[in-house]
Parts: structure tokens; sequence; C-alpha cells
């Protein structure tokens, strides 16, 4: 699956697939803000809705993996968090704490990083094995975020916003853009050598 070839201007045209990163990105991330639909307070509903239909079931289920994860990890740290498993919630004897909820999983992250690479140029057969590679370097980048902020939380509850809603953010993004950088010049790159090598 790729995007139909679209003529630029001459000067855009070595921008290429910068371009269109930017564009799967920009839409893949905007169909999902308006379509996917979920409570992210602390109020326990955890109701989670795509056009109108729930869908809960499979967000709820990572919520409460990536919790157990990284309480798991936290733990052998010697941390002194504990994870009320019911509602996902972790708390420190300072009583400080922070709940997991259903955009904390990382499946938009996932959904926009394959959605890249679905459309990014290149061959089905690298992309096989490729792009779960990347999906599973979200999901490993994402229990590091979340067990980070819990175990800053103990100590530093001010950092929480900056933290969820500015590092780790944009940080995400970063990395999927390597990742599709990597793609892009190392694996798309050779193809394209090896084929002009045996015409």
């Amino acid at each position: 699956m790729q995007l139909p070839k679209i003529k630029l201007p001459e000067k855009l045209e070595p921008f290429r697939g910068v371009i269109i990163f930017a564009v799967v990105l920009l839409l893949s991330n905007f169909f999902w803000k308006y379509n996917v639909l979920g409570d992210e307070d602390t109020s326990g509903d955890n109701t989670v809705t795509f056009w109108g239909n729930d869908i809960s079931i499979p967000f709820n289920w990572m919520a409460h993996h990536v919790a157990g994860v990284c309480y798991s990890i936290l733990h052998s740290l010697d941390s002194a968090v504990s994870l009320d498993s019911v509602r996902n919630v972790f708390h420190y004897p300072n009583s400080n704490r922070v709940q997991i909820v259903w955009a904390c999983t990382g499946m938009k992250q996932a959904y926009i990083c394959f959605c890249i690479m679905a459309f990014s140029r290149g061959p089905w057969k690298k992309k096989l094995w490729y792009v779960p590679l990347t999906l599973l370097t979200v999901y490993v980048i994402n229990i590091f975020r979340i067990s980070f902020i819990v175990a800053t939380i103990e100590n530093h509850p001010g950092w929480f916003t900056f933290l969820h809603l500015y590092l780790f953010k944009y940080a995400f993004y970063g990395i999927i853009f390597l990742m599709w950088v990597f793609w892009e010049e190392k694996m798309v790159g050779k193809t394209k050598v090896v084929t002009k090598e045996t015409t």
C-alpha cells in the first residue's frame, strides 16, 4: 500500500519522502483524534469508542498490561510504589499517585507508526519483518516512558505535565521518525542500489 505518485515542484522533489511522512503522520493523528474517543480523566470511565462503537476491551486490557509490566520493573528496582490493579493506579507512601488510562497504552503511537510504514515506499518482503520490529520498539519505549514517569512522580509530582505532555510525547514521534529514516536510508536505499547493479 503506497500513496499514488503525485507530481511535486522540482525544488520539493528531493523532500518527497519527508513530505509523505509528515502528511501521513498528520492525517493518521487527526483521524485518531476525532474518531477514537475516550475519557482520559481518573473518573473510572474506561469506555473508548470508534464511530460510536465500544472498542474498550483491547485498550483496557493493554492499560492493565502496561501497568503490570511497569509495576514489575519498578518493584525489581526496589521502588516503594504499590499498584491498585483494578483501576491501574500507582500509589506511593507519600500519597503521590498516577493512573494508567487507555491513552497511556502506546496504541495510538503504534497505529501512527504502522500507517507511516504502510504508506512508505519499499518492498513488502522487508516490511513484513521491519513493521513488527518498529511496533515492538514502540511498545518497549512506551513501557520505559510510563515506568520513568511513575518513578519520577514519587518525589517530583510537578514534573508530570512536562514529562507526559511534552518531553515523551515529542520524543516518541522523534523515534518513529528515526525508524522511518533508517528504513528509507538503509532498507529502501539498499534495494535501489542492488536494482541498479543488476540491471
